[in-house]
């Protein structure tokens, strides 16, 4: 995987140091990245994709003060944009709040209700456990409280939530995942037409699943969290973890 963390990078790579009897702690091998300049930096966005500035109605912020405990309780849905040689795609993510795992995604030329409908259903196609009820949480963004998409939603179980004020922090682990598919897994680099960013992205989303580890998941996988469920939330960002 392209931009891996050098944590978790240290970490899979344990049996072939131990295979070639090498010595290197994680503070080491961080420096022995940084000193050979293999350190890669992050560009700053620059492509808005949220349209908040609408009179639908936005629903109340159900997760600012809570903890998750199981997967599929929560899921956390935003939209992204890949760059192509000719304008942009757009991606819809739908996250497990709890597991961090991409439950699904839809890639479209423009940021329409059907994709955020799309990639909805995929989520729920691959729901493991049976809740009748989750909570639905996304930015103030038209295509997520446009009527369509809410009544929607409401329809498959959904339980709406939305962001308070444009705030990256409150919608931290779907911002999060967006950065870790681009700069991680090269979707941050011009792509030369949709079909290729639709194999790249079910590429992506395929290793993210299942070969990336996350710190927030005590070095699990988001499939190998989602199986278990049974790890301790930890939070992103501004929000402290609770005593």
């Amino acid at each position: 995987m392209t931009r891996y963390g050098t944590e978790k990078l240290h970490k899979d790579i344990q049996h072939l140091l131990k295979r070639e009897s090498i010595k290197m702690g994680r503070d080491k091998f961080l420096r022995f990245c940084r000193e050979r300049h293999l350190l890669v930096p992050k560009t700053k966005r620059y492509h808005v994709t949220t349209n908040s500035k609408h009179f639908f109605h936005k629903s109340p912020n159900l997760i600012e003060n809570l903890i998750p405990t199981h997967a599929e309780q929560v899921f956390v849905c935003d939209i992204t944009y890949i760059k192509l040689e000719e304008g942009y795609a757009y991606l819809a993510l739908v996250t497990d709040l709890y597991t961090k795992k991409i439950m699904g995604y839809s890639l479209h030329h423009n940021m329409k209700v059907p994709m955020v409908k799309e990639a909805l259903d995929m989520a729920l196609k691959n729901c493991k456990y049976n809740h009748t009820t989750i909570i639905h949480h996304t930015d103030r963004g038209i295509q997520y409280c446009c009527p369509e998409y809410a009544d929607y939603a409401e329809s498959k179980g959904m339980v709406l939530s939305t962001t308070e004020k444009y705030d990256p922090y409150q919608n931290a682990v779907a911002e999060r995942i967006n950065g870790i598919l681009k700069y991680e897994f090269g979707m941050v680099k011009t792509i030369p037409e949709l079909t290729t960013a639709k194999r790249m992205i079910a590429q992506a989303v395929y290793l993210y699943n299942r070969k990336r580890r996350h710190r927030s998941l005590g070095m699990k996988t988001p499939d190998q969290a989602h199986e278990m469920n049974n790890h301790q939330y930890r939070f992103y960002g501004k929000h402290k973890q609770p005593a």
